[in-house]
């Protein structure tokens, strides 16, 4: 279920963008959602291990960003396989992914999905004194 709210909530940020944006062309909803879908797939397959490689030559300290470069990487490499989607650039990229990580990231909170939101309703246990 998280997986397909996490898409139709990159799918409605492309189109949004895409009215946004001059350089971001996308033909419908439907394109949008089968672009959003392949960002996935990429992102866990290609982005995944390119993320990896990375991180290594950064020694994990910039995690955050080598992760939004790897989006846009993988968002300009859908704009190759798909017809009806265009992006002039790799800045407009770029922002896509931002856009979507902070849409994706307010929806979880939103719906409880943070850990950090978790952790802090998560009931304390009760403290039990044993005396001797």
């Amino acid at each position: 279920m998280d997986f397909i709210i996490d898409l139709l909530v990159s799918a409605g940020v492309i189109v949004l963008l895409a009215y946004a944006m001059s350089s971001v062309h996308v033909k419908s909803f439907w394109t949008a959602l089968w672009v959003a879908f392949l960002i996935g797939i990429l992102n866990a397959t290609i982005g995944w291990l390119l993320g990896g490689l990375l991180n290594l030559v950064s020694f994990f300290l910039l995690e955050a960003l080598v992760s939004l470069i790897v989006t846009a990487l993988m968002i300009k490499l859908v704009d190759l396989l798909v017809g009806n989607f265009k992006i002039d650039g790799f800045w407009p990229a770029l922002v896509i992914a931002i856009a979507t990580a902070i849409a994706i990231a307010v929806v979880g909170w939103i719906r409880g999905d943070s850990d950090a939101y978790a952790l802090q309703q998560a009931p304390q246990p009760e403290k039990v004194e044993l005396v001797a």
